[in-house]
């Protein structure tokens, strides 16, 4: 990763109250940096507060996989925030395991979807009431560029997850964009995060080889990135902060791909 050395404007969202979840680690925690550095007022929600540098977000801690994590980040939002104007829901992941669809149980199907999709549904339907009587708000939801190419060995439930989350996004702008509630996602391609590079380190080990090998040997199995890098979590956090901004006041209902050109096809 490089300096980042974009001059930001900090009065830009002065008076915005934020949402962002997953925001412990990677982009999420980036990202809620980001929005702070911007003039927000940032709640951040994991399950567990970051070490060191917070970002200058409050924090509550929730497991947005069960329905008592989002009550509880809900009412953190009402009693903290006293309602919220923009939401960025990065919460994502998986823990399947590798083996193709067969090696897929229900419980394993649950898990991606409890993780991938539910939470930013659930939340969604406790936000928007607010969202509605303000008559304004901006939703960012991170998907995945797995979600058009997912790599069957080991990412097809993630996939399938954030594809549901894509569908959902694209069906909730159509529904809330008259309200004043813009809805736009983001699907990112391989990032530099720390859960990245640890992978980096094990491949590297487990092959005898060094960083940038096993780096570009990633990247080779994704099948290429033009640009020659994975992205840096800031650079994905640019993108979402000005999708929540009023610069991109008329741009809803869209997905963005930040990949490095991973994607092939138009």
């Amino acid at each position: 990763m490089t300096t980042d050395t974009r001059r930001v404007d900090a009065t830009e969202l002065a008076g915005q109250r934020a949402l962002v979840t997953g925001a412990s680690r990677g982009i999420g925690l980036a990202i809620v940096r980001r929005l702070a550095a911007g003039g927000a007022r940032v709640l951040a929600a994991a399950r567990r507060a970051p070490e060191g540098d917070a970002g200058g977000a409050e924090w509550v801690a929730a497991d947005l996989t069960t329905r008592a994590g989002t009550d509880a980040v809900l009412g953190a939002v009402a009693e903290r925030l006293g309602g919220v104007d923009l939401v960025v829901h990065n919460l994502g992941g998986s823990s399947a395991p590798a083996g193709g669809a067969l090696a897929l149980t229900d419980a394993v199907w649950q898990a991606e979807l409890d993780l991938n999709l539910l939470p930013a549904v659930r939340l969604d339907r406790g936000l928007l009431p607010g969202l509605q009587a303000q008559g304004r708000g901006a939703i960012v939801h991170v998907t995945s560029i797995q979600r058009r190419m997912p790599l069957p060995e080991s990412t097809l439930a993630y996939a399938a997850a954030k594809a549901a989350l894509a569908v959902y996004s694209k069906g909730l702008a159509s529904e809330v964009g008259p309200k004043g509630i813009r809805v736009n996602t983001v699907a990112p391609g391989y990032t530099e995060t720390e859960a990245a590079t640890h992978l980096v380190d094990r491949l590297a080990a487990e092959a005898g080889t060094d960083a940038a090998t096993a780096r570009q040997g990633l990247m080779a199995a994704l099948g290429g990135i033009p640009l020659g890098r994975p992205n840096w979590p800031e650079e994905v956090a640019e993108l979402v902060c000005f999708l929540v901004s009023a610069r991109a006041a008329s741009i809803h209902g869209a997905e963005f791909v930040i990949d490095g050109g991973t994607t092939p096809t138009v």
